[in-house]
């Protein structure tokens, strides 16, 4: 009951979840999801670092959990924050007086807990060619047997395009789909140059390769991905189609390539550094050549990942809203012509990796560790309850580069759809 009341006045309101402390004690809604604080260092946790993180912290450490439907309970702390529920308590001499003494009576008060092992430890200056590189590497070489557990069979690590309801089609369907729309936008044909910057697992630059015979240049800063890459290249027997590279995109010398593509890549270039990105993506197509970007977005106010995102995910990663990547194409000299939503489809591409961080939540620890399992459900449910809140989203962008005179080459209505469906 101390513990409530306190939250309580720190939201100027009542609770929104079920608490129940290491004793045993419960306040707050009976039909509410309840938030078990499991140990004093929780809130320790809080004392030290309020808000987002600390509590991220608290739930991947184990000290707080959850009980009952972990997306339910965020989406209501979320709708606190949004009612305006959620703020420095104003508290007088008396007030902070009261709260240090409920504070040493819990034995909350103590020296700062060490962050948890999965947080991320950058140093260096930001967006660095060093920093990028240990940026991306704390993320997406976790290893490649992890990401294998998680995504289907085509290794996309990204949002998916479902054209499709029923019980046959899934994942890998939405993934496949995704990268054949990628590949009628860009015009792809045999023969055709393709630079792929931020390749991923490749599972664009191997479609392409297979399914329509370009010629494939992928550039990834991740060891384990390019590893991978090339193991799978040398398996389907694509040595004269696909070259795998890696190193920085700002390293990559070649252009006049007919067709470039970045997906989910940009949210890693940062803020300052994305007007040369947008440059190189201009130099490295031909006059008349096609460039597609899909990425996430986010809000002017709060453009970056977020406290927790950026501390165990992506270390510093920078969304911006989509009009500002359009604008900073248009700009380099691109012409942009079309732009569409993928947004509820990452809400099912999401979820769909997060059944499966559950179904086989035994295999994950045994891999990786518990703290890194707990990391990522929070990261995945937090992260479709986002798309679903339009707190972030993701778009393809389709640009061209003009010729000298103006020209891009492209039909005034390009054909590229797949036949549509409801996501």
């Amino acid at each position: 009951m101390r513990l409530g009341s306190h939250i309580e006045a720190a939201i100027g309101g009542p609770l929104p979840l079920r608490v129940r402390a290491w004793d045993g004690s419960e306040t707050g809604p009976k039909d509410a999801p309840t938030v078990v604080v499991r140990s004093r260092r929780a809130l320790r946790r809080l004392l030290w670092q309020p808000g987002e993180l600390g509590l991220a912290q608290a739930y991947i450490t184990g000290e707080l959990d959850f009980e009952g439907d972990l997306a339910e309970g965020l989406r209501i702390l979320w709708r606190t924050v949004r009612e305006g529920g959620l703020h420095p308590p104003r508290l007088g001499a008396r007030g902070w007086g009261r709260a240090a003494a409920t504070a040493l009576r819990l034995g909350v008060v103590g020296p700062r807990p060490t962050p948890p092992a999965s947080q991320a430890r950058l140093r260096g200056q930001l967006h660095s060619r060093t920093r990028d590189r240990a940026a991306i590497s704390h993320h997406y070489d976790l290893s490649n047997a992890f990401y294998a557990l998680l995504l289907d069979e085509t290794m996309a690590y990204s949002c998916g395009y479902w054209t499709g309801e029923g019980p046959g089609y899934g994942p890998a369907d939405a993934q496949r789909d995704k990268l054949e729309l990628i590949c009628r936008k860009l015009g792809l044909g045999p023969g055709a140059r393709l630079l792929d910057i931020g390749c991923g697992w490749g599972s664009l630059t191997l479609y392409a390769a297979e399914q329509h015979k370009v010629r494939v240049t992928a550039v990834t800063l991740a060891a384990e991905q390019a590893a991978y890459v090339r193991e799978q290249v040398a398996e389907r027997g694509l040595e004269d189609l696909v070259e795998v590279q890696c190193r920085d995109y700002r390293d990559i010398a070649d252009g006049e390539f007919d067709a470039v593509a970045t997906v989910e890549m940009g949210e890693h270039v940062g803020d300052a550094e994305y007007p040369a990105f947008t440059a190189t993506l201009h130099r490295m197509v031909r006059p008349r050549g096609r460039v597609l970007v899909q990425q996430m977005s986010r809000g002017s106010v709060a453009p970056g990942g977020g406290a927790f995102i950026e501390a165990y995910i992506a270390p510093d990663m920078h969304m911006r809203p989509l009009g500002d990547t359009v604008s900073l194409l248009e700009g380099a000299g691109l012409e942009v012509r079309s732009v569409q939503s993928l947004r509820e489809h990452y809400v099912r591409t999401v979820g769909a990796w997060h059944r499966t961080l559950e179904d086989r939540w035994a295999e994950f620890v045994e891999l990786a560790g518990e703290e890194t399992a707990r990391v990522w459900r929070l990261y995945l449910v937090g992260g479709a309850l986002a798309f679903e809140e339009r707190r972030m989203g993701v778009d393809q962008i389709l640009a061209v580069r003009p010729d000298g005179d103006g020209v891009s080459g492209m039909e005034p209505v390009p054909d590229v759809s797949l036949g549509g469906g409801t996501p």
